[in-house]
Protein backbone atom coordinates (compact mmCIF):
# COMPACT_ATOMS: atom_id res chain seq x y z
CA UNK A 1 0.00 0.00 0.00
CA UNK A 2 1.36 3.45 -0.94
CA UNK A 3 2.33 5.86 1.81
CA UNK A 4 3.00 9.60 2.01
CA UNK A 5 4.61 11.56 4.83
CA UNK A 6 2.00 14.19 5.63
CA UNK A 7 2.87 17.47 7.31
CA UNK A 8 -0.64 18.97 7.12
CA UNK A 9 -4.04 18.09 5.73
CA UNK A 10 -6.69 20.81 5.97
CA UNK A 11 -9.61 22.52 4.26
CA UNK A 12 -9.41 26.22 3.41
CA UNK A 13 -9.67 28.57 0.45
CA UNK A 14 -6.85 28.83 -2.05
CA UNK A 15 -5.07 32.05 -1.16
CA UNK A 16 -2.71 32.35 -4.10
CA UNK A 17 -2.46 32.20 -7.86
CA UNK A 18 -4.91 31.04 -10.50
CA UNK A 19 -7.58 29.63 -8.19
CA UNK A 20 -7.46 32.25 -5.45
CA UNK A 21 -10.68 32.05 -3.42
CA UNK A 22 -11.61 28.49 -4.47
CA UNK A 23 -12.45 26.11 -1.56
CA UNK A 24 -9.69 23.51 -1.46
CA UNK A 25 -8.25 20.61 0.47
CA UNK A 26 -4.54 21.08 1.05
CA UNK A 27 -2.29 18.06 1.36
CA UNK A 28 1.13 19.26 2.53
CA UNK A 29 3.85 16.66 2.12
CA UNK A 30 7.07 16.52 4.12
CA UNK A 31 10.45 17.12 2.50
CA UNK A 32 12.06 19.72 0.25
CA UNK A 33 15.26 20.22 -1.69
CA UNK A 34 15.40 23.90 -0.63
CA UNK A 35 15.26 25.74 2.71
CA UNK A 36 14.62 29.32 1.49
CA UNK A 37 16.35 30.57 4.62
CA UNK A 38 16.97 34.12 3.36
CA UNK A 39 13.37 35.29 2.89
CA UNK A 40 12.89 38.48 4.90
CA UNK A 41 16.56 38.67 5.89
CA UNK A 42 19.22 41.26 5.03
CA UNK A 43 21.07 40.34 1.85
CA UNK A 44 23.51 37.50 2.42
CA UNK A 45 22.03 36.45 5.77
CA UNK A 46 19.94 33.40 6.62
CA UNK A 47 17.18 32.91 9.15
CA UNK A 48 17.90 30.76 12.20
CA UNK A 49 14.30 30.75 13.41
CA UNK A 50 13.63 27.06 12.63
CA UNK A 51 16.77 26.02 14.54
CA UNK A 52 15.75 28.19 17.47
CA UNK A 53 12.27 26.67 17.52
CA UNK A 54 13.75 23.15 17.42
CA UNK A 55 15.51 23.92 20.70
CA UNK A 56 12.05 24.33 22.25
CA UNK A 57 10.56 21.29 20.54
CA UNK A 58 9.41 19.81 23.84
CA UNK A 59 6.83 22.60 24.13
CA UNK A 60 4.97 21.48 21.00
CA UNK A 61 3.05 18.23 20.89
CA UNK A 62 1.48 18.80 17.48
CA UNK A 63 2.21 20.55 14.20
CA UNK A 64 -0.41 23.27 14.67
CA UNK A 65 1.12 24.35 18.00
CA UNK A 66 4.34 25.50 16.32
CA UNK A 67 4.96 29.27 16.15
CA UNK A 68 4.91 31.06 12.82
CA UNK A 69 8.24 32.13 11.34
CA UNK A 70 8.76 35.80 10.55
CA UNK A 71 11.81 35.09 8.39
CA UNK A 72 12.87 32.27 6.12
CA UNK A 73 10.43 29.67 4.81
CA UNK A 74 6.96 30.09 6.30
CA UNK A 75 6.33 26.33 6.08
CA UNK A 76 9.64 25.42 7.74
CA UNK A 77 8.19 22.45 9.62
CA UNK A 78 7.45 20.68 6.34
CA UNK A 79 11.15 20.13 5.58
CA UNK A 80 13.28 20.76 8.69
CA UNK A 81 14.43 17.40 10.14
CA UNK A 82 13.84 18.67 13.67
CA UNK A 83 10.07 18.56 13.06
CA UNK A 84 9.97 15.32 11.07
CA UNK A 85 8.33 13.42 13.92
CA UNK A 86 5.27 15.71 13.74
CA UNK A 87 4.54 14.56 10.17
CA UNK A 88 3.14 11.00 10.21
CA UNK A 89 3.65 8.51 7.42
CA UNK A 90 0.10 7.80 6.23
CA UNK A 91 -1.16 5.22 3.78
CA UNK A 92 -3.34 6.45 0.96
CA UNK A 93 -6.47 4.80 2.41
CA UNK A 94 -6.11 6.85 5.59
CA UNK A 95 -5.38 10.03 3.63
CA UNK A 96 -8.47 9.54 1.46
CA UNK A 97 -10.62 8.98 4.56
CA UNK A 98 -9.16 12.05 6.25
CA UNK A 99 -9.87 14.14 3.15
CA UNK A 100 -13.47 12.91 3.04
CA UNK A 101 -13.98 13.96 6.66
CA UNK A 102 -12.36 17.33 5.95
CA UNK A 103 -14.73 18.19 3.11
CA UNK A 104 -17.83 20.11 4.24
CA UNK A 105 -20.20 17.63 2.54
CA UNK A 106 -18.01 14.55 3.18
CA UNK A 107 -17.57 14.27 -0.56
CA UNK A 108 -16.26 16.28 -3.51
CA UNK A 109 -18.47 19.06 -4.86
CA UNK A 110 -16.66 22.06 -6.36
CA UNK A 111 -13.57 21.82 -4.16
CA UNK A 112 -10.06 21.39 -5.52
CA UNK A 113 -7.18 19.32 -4.18
CA UNK A 114 -3.91 21.21 -3.69
CA UNK A 115 -0.79 19.10 -3.11
CA UNK A 116 1.88 21.32 -1.64
CA UNK A 117 4.94 21.12 0.58
CA UNK A 118 7.78 21.20 1.12
CA UNK A 119 8.24 20.05 -2.44
CA UNK A 120 5.42 17.65 -3.35
CA UNK A 121 7.12 16.24 -6.47
CA UNK A 122 10.32 15.35 -4.65
CA UNK A 123 9.57 11.92 -3.22
CA UNK A 124 5.93 10.92 -3.52
CA UNK A 125 5.16 10.63 -7.24
CA UNK A 126 4.75 6.86 -7.01
CA UNK A 127 2.15 7.20 -4.24
CA UNK A 128 -0.16 9.80 -5.79
CA UNK A 129 -1.93 7.46 -8.27
CA UNK A 130 -3.08 5.22 -5.41
CA UNK A 131 -4.55 8.26 -3.68
CA UNK A 132 -6.18 9.80 -6.74
CA UNK A 133 -7.68 6.44 -7.78
CA UNK A 134 -9.17 5.81 -4.34
CA UNK A 135 -12.99 5.47 -4.39
CA UNK A 136 -13.31 8.31 -1.88
CA UNK A 137 -11.60 10.63 -4.36
CA UNK A 138 -14.28 10.08 -6.98
CA UNK A 139 -15.75 13.45 -7.89
CA UNK A 140 -12.48 15.36 -7.63
CA UNK A 141 -12.17 17.27 -10.88
CA UNK A 142 -9.22 19.65 -10.44
CA UNK A 143 -5.81 19.17 -8.93
CA UNK A 144 -2.96 21.63 -8.29
CA UNK A 145 0.66 20.89 -7.49
CA UNK A 146 2.40 23.80 -5.76
CA UNK A 147 6.00 23.18 -6.74
CA UNK A 148 9.33 24.98 -6.93
CA UNK A 149 9.73 23.76 -10.51
CA UNK A 150 12.93 21.76 -10.08
CA UNK A 151 11.58 18.20 -10.04
CA UNK A 152 11.06 16.42 -13.34
CA UNK A 153 7.99 14.21 -13.60
CA UNK A 154 8.71 10.51 -13.87
CA UNK A 155 7.54 8.98 -17.14
CA UNK A 156 5.04 6.76 -15.32
CA UNK A 157 3.55 9.63 -13.33
CA UNK A 158 3.39 11.84 -16.39
CA UNK A 159 1.40 9.17 -18.26
CA UNK A 160 -0.85 8.71 -15.25
CA UNK A 161 -1.66 12.43 -14.96
CA UNK A 162 -2.44 12.66 -18.66
CA UNK A 163 -4.93 9.79 -18.34
CA UNK A 164 -6.37 11.19 -15.09
CA UNK A 165 -6.98 14.52 -16.77
CA UNK A 166 -8.75 12.88 -19.70
CA UNK A 167 -11.01 10.92 -17.34
CA UNK A 168 -11.89 14.03 -15.35
CA UNK A 169 -15.06 15.33 -16.99
CA UNK A 170 -13.21 15.85 -20.26
CA UNK A 171 -10.99 18.60 -18.88
CA UNK A 172 -7.79 17.03 -20.21
CA UNK A 173 -4.72 19.10 -19.39
CA UNK A 174 -6.92 21.69 -17.68
CA UNK A 175 -7.68 19.20 -14.91
CA UNK A 176 -4.11 19.47 -13.57
CA UNK A 177 -2.39 22.74 -12.66
CA UNK A 178 1.27 23.30 -11.85
CA UNK A 179 1.70 26.42 -9.75
CA UNK A 180 5.45 26.92 -10.11
CA UNK A 181 7.24 29.21 -7.67
CA UNK A 182 10.88 29.49 -8.83
CA UNK A 183 13.16 30.75 -6.08
CA UNK A 184 15.04 34.01 -6.60
CA UNK A 185 18.21 35.00 -4.73
CA UNK A 186 16.12 36.66 -1.98
CA UNK A 187 15.24 33.10 -0.93
CA UNK A 188 18.88 32.24 -0.37
CA UNK A 189 18.85 29.55 -3.05
CA UNK A 190 21.27 29.36 -5.98
CA UNK A 191 19.43 30.32 -9.16
CA UNK A 192 21.57 27.88 -11.13
CA UNK A 193 19.61 25.20 -9.27
CA UNK A 194 16.28 26.96 -8.76
CA UNK A 195 15.60 28.24 -12.28
CA UNK A 196 14.94 25.14 -14.39
CA UNK A 197 13.04 26.03 -17.60
CA UNK A 198 13.34 22.51 -19.05
CA UNK A 199 11.52 21.06 -16.04
CA UNK A 200 8.69 23.57 -16.31
CA UNK A 201 8.37 22.95 -20.04
CA UNK A 202 7.86 19.27 -19.21
CA UNK A 203 4.89 20.16 -16.99
CA UNK A 204 3.16 21.83 -19.95
CA UNK A 205 2.65 18.43 -21.54
CA UNK A 206 0.48 17.42 -18.60
CA UNK A 207 -1.32 20.47 -17.27
CA UNK A 208 -1.93 24.19 -17.10
CA UNK A 209 1.30 25.77 -15.85
CA UNK A 210 2.15 29.24 -14.55
CA UNK A 211 5.04 30.95 -12.79
CA UNK A 212 4.67 32.74 -9.46
CA UNK A 213 7.59 34.78 -8.07
CA UNK A 214 7.80 35.94 -4.45
CA UNK A 215 9.23 39.47 -4.45
CA UNK A 216 9.60 42.49 -2.19
CA UNK A 217 12.19 44.92 -3.53
CA UNK A 218 12.93 46.40 -6.95
CA UNK A 219 16.00 44.16 -7.05
CA UNK A 220 13.78 41.10 -6.57
CA UNK A 221 11.48 42.29 -9.37
CA UNK A 222 14.44 42.83 -11.71
CA UNK A 223 15.57 39.26 -10.97
CA UNK A 224 12.09 37.98 -11.71
CA UNK A 225 12.13 39.74 -15.08
CA UNK A 226 15.49 38.14 -15.90
CA UNK A 227 14.22 34.72 -14.83
CA UNK A 228 11.08 35.09 -16.95
CA UNK A 229 13.30 35.81 -19.95
CA UNK A 230 15.01 32.44 -19.44
CA UNK A 231 11.68 30.62 -19.34
CA UNK A 232 10.45 32.51 -22.41
CA UNK A 233 13.65 31.63 -24.27
CA UNK A 234 12.95 27.95 -23.51
CA UNK A 235 9.49 28.35 -25.05
CA UNK A 236 7.29 28.92 -22.00
CA UNK A 237 4.38 31.19 -22.92
CA UNK A 238 2.22 30.81 -19.82
CA UNK A 239 1.14 33.44 -17.27
CA UNK A 240 3.52 35.06 -14.79
CA UNK A 241 2.44 36.21 -11.33
CA UNK A 242 4.20 38.43 -8.83
CA UNK A 243 3.35 37.76 -5.18
CA UNK A 244 4.43 39.85 -2.18
CA UNK A 245 6.87 38.47 0.35
CA UNK A 246 5.41 38.09 3.81
CA UNK A 247 4.34 35.10 5.86
CA UNK A 248 3.14 37.42 8.62
CA UNK A 249 0.75 40.31 8.12
CA UNK A 250 3.15 43.11 9.09
CA UNK A 251 5.67 42.13 6.42
CA UNK A 252 3.02 41.33 3.82
CA UNK A 253 1.38 44.74 4.27
CA UNK A 254 4.68 46.48 3.55
CA UNK A 255 5.00 44.83 0.15
CA UNK A 256 1.61 44.14 -1.38
CA UNK A 257 0.83 47.48 -3.03
CA UNK A 258 4.36 47.90 -4.38
CA UNK A 259 4.26 44.40 -5.88
CA UNK A 260 0.79 44.94 -7.36
CA UNK A 261 1.90 48.17 -9.04
CA UNK A 262 4.98 46.42 -10.44
CA UNK A 263 2.80 43.64 -11.86
CA UNK A 264 0.57 46.21 -13.52
CA UNK A 265 3.56 48.02 -15.00
CA UNK A 266 5.10 44.83 -16.40
CA UNK A 267 1.91 43.24 -17.67
CA UNK A 268 2.23 40.35 -15.22
CA UNK A 269 -0.55 39.06 -12.99
CA UNK A 270 -0.72 39.88 -9.28
CA UNK A 271 -1.22 37.16 -6.72
CA UNK A 272 -2.36 38.02 -3.24
CA UNK A 273 -1.70 35.86 -0.17
CA UNK A 274 -5.25 35.74 1.19
CA UNK A 275 -4.27 33.39 4.00
CA UNK A 276 -2.22 36.18 5.58
CA UNK A 277 -4.85 38.93 6.07
CA UNK A 278 -7.72 36.47 6.52
CA UNK A 279 -6.17 33.85 8.79
CA UNK A 280 -2.85 35.42 9.85
CA UNK A 281 -1.16 32.55 7.98
CA UNK A 282 -1.83 30.19 10.87
CA UNK A 283 -1.13 26.49 10.37
CA UNK A 284 -4.02 24.75 8.69
CA UNK A 285 -5.06 27.76 6.61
Amino acid sequence: MAKIKVAELFYSIQGEGRYMGVPSVFLRTFGCNFTCASFGMPKGEKSIEPDQIVKRIGEFSSYDMLPLAKTGCDSYASWHPGFKHLSPMMDTDDIARAIELTLPHQGWKDEHLVITGGEPLLGWQRAYPALLDHPKMKGLSELTFETNGTQMLTSDFKKYLLNWGIKTEGRGVNAVTFSVSPKLSCSGEDQAESIQPDVVMDYLDVGYTYLKFVVATDEDIAEAIAAVAKYRYAGFEGPVYLMPLGGVEKVYALNNRHVAEAAMRLGYRYSDRLQVPLFKNAWGT
